[in-house]
Formats: structure tokens, C-alpha cells, sequence
């Protein structure tokens, strides 16, 4: 069938798949010129119905993006969110399972399966994590990949410095960029820039870099502790709100530009989402009894906006 999808002629292509309504081609990005192939078929064929997927950008969106240009939608799917969970199950149901979203994660089979979960993610988080970067000729030194990425998982939430990165996985930061830039269109992990205007004591140039899967994190550096025996509940808690307030915002077609906001003097919001020109400043504690108070500079710079503290007592107001 990949050759088949390689060079057809839109006559072959009739040919093959006659009167079906449905065409589905997984893992796309491999096919070589799947993109001219897409367009033959969307344009010679047009009672069919066309699902392409792919496990990764890389590859896939270059190829199609020109020839498809007005002819297709687009749809990121990642690890179940918490609505998703609460649809299929129930809100108590979610609450209950909180530590075990935290520590595990939400990819499907870890979340369906009945089998030693630790092994699962083990399994996920080794090549085949990113086994789409290690087909690229332009990568080199694979080798580099899981350092960056454990170190990464050792950093989450905090602000990455991309020479400390090269120096842990001995590269120049030229490749770490190029490396970062390969781990997002994978889906292994996503960037928040600094919001930034004109205040002096703002930090501008940095970013934050978190997993889409809090599983797949602590795979990568063997740890599954119960959250009692932990010093990281912090950072799985904001890493699992920051991923699925914007997996639920994709899923609802809200479009929006998010950040994290730091000053030098230490003053920080979490996360700032941006929509229509008014900001929402999160600040995400575990503990309920934690009050929190938004920074005045923040609040002077950045009107209009709205403030939610989110714990895990309220956080299903947040991503219900």
C-alpha cells in the first residue's frame, strides 16, 4: 500500500479504491510524496472522506501543508484530557484517581490497561518516544535525545537554560534548539515563552518547558513514588494543569497565546492565557489552604484581566 500511495496517477487511484466513501492512511509522514498523493485524491475523488494521521509533525505538515492548502481541517490528539475522563467515567471517579493521573500519566493504554504500569511507560518513553527524530538524517548524535529529554524531566516547570543543556548532553546550544524544536513536533513536550512588555524588571527572554504526559516525565527519570514520598508534587501538579487547560482549549477550538510571567525579583504568575486581548492569570498550589495573592506589578501592567488560584480541591471548575 505505501508504494501504491507513493507516485499514483489519479487514473491508479480510481482504480484502487473504487467506490469507497472512507480512505484512511496511518502514519502518513513515511510515505514519501504523500502530499501530491493527498491532493489527487481530494481532487479527483471527491465523494471520498479522507482521515491522514501521523504520531508526529515531523515530516507530515511539511508535506501537506501546500498542497492541501484550503482543503483540509486539522486535529491534535494527545493523551486522554480530564473531560474526556469525566465523560467516560465520572468527576468522583477522576478525583479519586488524581495521584495516579499525576504519577502515571493519561496515555490510553496506561490508563486502560490492567498491566504493570511503570513497565508500559517505560516501554513508551524509550525509542519508540521518538522514534520519528531518529529516522531524520539531519539528527546525527542520537545519542543526545534522552539526555536532553532527562534533563528536561528534572527541570519541568522551571526556566530551561539551553547552555546547561548542552552541557549535560554535550552539544553546542545551536543543537539543543534544533533538538527542543524535533521534541515538540513530536508531542513529547510543548514550550511556554516570558510574557514580557516594557518593565525593566521583567524577564523577556526565557521559557519553560513542560510534558505533555506527566507519565512519560517520570519514566524518564524512574520515578513513580507515591505523592507522600515525593518533593515534586508542585511541578506534577502545574504540569498536569498547564497541558490540559490547553489541550482543553484545543479540543473547544479556543484559540489563545500562552506564557509564564517572572520578574527578577521573583515575583511570578504560572500561567498567563491571552485571548482576545485579555489576560487570565492562573497560579496553580496543590494544598487548598494555601492563599495566594496576585503580584501588584502583574495587576498594574496587564488590565484586563481575570485571576484563578486552582488547586486540587476546585480544579474541576478549571478543566470540567
Amino acid at each position: 500500500m505505501e508504494q501504491f500511495l507513493n507516485r499514483p496517477g489519479s487514473t491508479e487511484l480510481k482504480h484502487r479504491i473504487g467506490n469507497k466513501e472512507l480512505l484512511i492512511i496511518d502514519e502518513a509522514q513515511r510515505i514519501q510524496n504523500i502530499g501530491v498523493t493527498l491532493k489527487l485524491i481530494t481532487d479527483h475523488l471527491k465523494d471520498i472522506q479522507l482521515i491522514v494521521t501521523g504520531s508526529s509533525a515531523l515530516g507530515l505538515r511539511d508535506t501537506i501543508h501546500e498542497p492541501l492548502t484550503g482543503r483540509k481541517l486539522e486535529f491534535q490528539l494527545h493523551p486522554f484530557s480530564y473531560s474526556e475522563l469525566t465523560g467516560a467515567f465520572s468527576e468522583m471517579e477522576e478525583n479519586r484517581l488524581l495521584e495516579q493521573r499525576l504519577i502515571y500519566g493519561m496515555y490510553p493504554e496506561i490508563v486502560l490497561s490492567q498491566l504493570e504500569k511503570p513497565k508500559l511507560l517505560h516501554e513508551l518513553a524509550g525509542d519508540y518516544l521518538y522514534k520519528d527524530i531518529l529516522s531524520l538524517d539531519s539528527v546525527r548524535k542520537p545519542s543526545i535525545i534522552p539526555k536532553i529529554l532527562k534533563a528536561l524531566a528534572l527541570q519541568i516547570t522551571g526556566e530551561v537554560s539551553l547552555t546547561e543543556l548542552g552541557e549535560t548532553a554535550g552539544c553546542d546550544r545551536n543543537t539543543v534548539i534544533r533538538y527542543l524544536d524535533l521534541l515538540e513536533k513530536s508531542f513529547v513536550i510543548f514550550t511556554l515563552p516570558s510574557l514580557a512588555r516594557n518593565q525593566r524588571n521583567e524577564i523577556k527572554k526565557s521559557r519553560k518547558v513542560y510534558f505533555w504526559d506527566n507519565g512519560i516525565r517520570n519514566a524518564l527519570i524512574n520515578q513513580f513514588n507515591p505523592l507522600a514520598l515525593r518533593d515534586d508534587t508542585g511541578k506534577l501538579w502545574e504540569n498536569y494543569l498547564v497541558s490540559e487547560i490547553i489541550k482543553k482549549d484545543q479540543y473547544e477550538d479556543n484559540i489563545a497565546s500562552y506564557y509564564f510571567w517572572r520578574t527578577h525579583q521573583q515575583q511570578e504568575v504560572d500561567l498567563v492565557r491571552e485571548k482576545n486581548a485579555e489576560f487570565e492569570a492562573f497560579e496553580f498550589k496543590w494544598s487548598p489552604s494555601k492563599r495566594i495573592r496576585i503580584p501588584e506589578s502583574f495587576s498594574k501592567e496587564y488590565q484586563p484581566f481575570t485571576f484563578r488560584e486552582v488547586n486540587r480541591k476546585n480544579y474541576p471548575e478549571v478543566l470540567g
